[in-house]
């Protein structure tokens, strides 16, 4: 293993500038991968062990970042639950959502084997992948497995029948999110066998919910999976997006950093959070439309912050969004990396 800058600020090691990746980096942002995804449907380039390594890889080379994240879904807990799922151009759908099952736990049949194609894809990544860059594993957090998982499709819903589940079946969730947490931690440990080296949860919906239901039902299913990656040595990114001041709540028993949001100032956040945990972010993926001199103003906001703070990874508030500017997104990188961190 080659000297990676992202490992040495998660482990607290001096740096001359802070470590550079995206969410979402590994698709739609690339010319590389849309004219993949012309030939190949997102089922096959998931499942195909070295269409997955491939897609994984391009922004290493093609944004010139410091870590690649595995090309893969959420959503695959629940497929290897037993729920029939497909990716369509609208985004993903569930063939039984649950909002319209009687007895939810009848229609589920674990079978982790259906995860062994990612875990292939990943032993492909280990062995192709720069010595220096590190790969990061991921998994969708219960809470927003749960909203697709219920209200059966993605991401133009307001998972209005998902929320009322919530308040309406709170047994009934509380099971289901036992299922998706035990599972989830048997993915992210094979992950973490197979060479994965840091891994993040992803709570993108954990603001639909008032902070206090959010705590109560899902926090301590995060914290089982948090302990479970740490235990390993592997360091533990947390991102839960829409927190709002609930970001406060996140210490060190939590998570080794946290990913903070576009709509929380990355200094306020700094203020709020446990000094022991780290942060990521949070640049607002909508800016990456503008032109390269409000870009550049933007960016240029984070220097003080960066120069006083070594325990920070530049990222965006959320992923890229569709159509975005690829020669924009690689001007950032490029920014991060040309300035005087410290």
């Amino acid at each position: 293993m080659g000297k990676s800058i992202l490992l040495d600020t998660l482990q607290g090691k001096p740096t001359d500038r802070p470590p550079v990746w995206y969410m979402r980096q590994a698709g739609r942002v690339l010319p590389s991968y849309l004219e993949l995804k012309e030939k190949h449907t997102f089922w096959e380039m998931m499942k195909v062990p070295e269409l997955a390594a491939q897609v994984t890889l391009l922004p290493v080379t093609d944004l010139d970042v410091d870590a690649a994240i595995l090309f893969s879904d959420i959503l695959v807990i629940p497929y290897a639950m037993g729920m029939g799922l497909d990716f369509t151009d609208k985004g993903p759908v569930f063939d039984n959502p649950l909002k319209d099952i009687k007895n939810p736990m009848g229609l589920f049949n674990p079978d982790s084997s259906k995860l062994d194609y990612i875990y292939k894809s990943i032993d492909v990544i280990i062995n192709t992948k720069p010595a220096n860059i590190p790969l990061i594993g991921f998994c969708g957090a219960p809470l927003t497995v749960l909203t697709f998982m219920i209200q059966g499709l993605g991401s133009r819903s307001n998972f209005e029948d998902a929320i009322k589940y919530f308040f309406r079946e709170k047994q009934q969730t509380k099971k289901i999110i036992e299922m998706v947490t035990e599972l989830s931690i048997e993915y992210a440990l094979n992950q973490i066998k197979h060479g994965v080296e840091v891994f993040q949860l992803f709570d993108t919906n954990s603001g639909l919910i008032p902070n206090d239901l959010y705590f109560e039902l899902f926090m301590p299913s995060i914290k089982k999976i948090g302990e479970k990656v740490r235990e390993t040595g592997t360091p533990f990114i947390f991102f839960p997006k829409g927190i709002g001041t609930g970001i406060s709540e996140i210490d060190y028993d939590i998570c080794d950093f946290v990913s903070v949001d576009w709509q929380t100032p990355i200094e306020k956040a700094r203020k709020m959070v446990d000094p022991l945990v780290g942060l990521q972010g949070n640049l607002d993926p909508r800016i990456v439309f503008a032109d390269k001199a409000t870009i550049e103003a933007e960016l240029n906001k984070f220097l003080a912050f960066g120069r006083k703070n070594k325990n920070w990874i530049f990222n965006l508030g959320h992923g890229f969004l569709p159509e975005t500017p690829f020669e924009n997104a690689r001007f950032i990188t490029d920014w991060v990396k040309s300035q005087k961190w410290r």
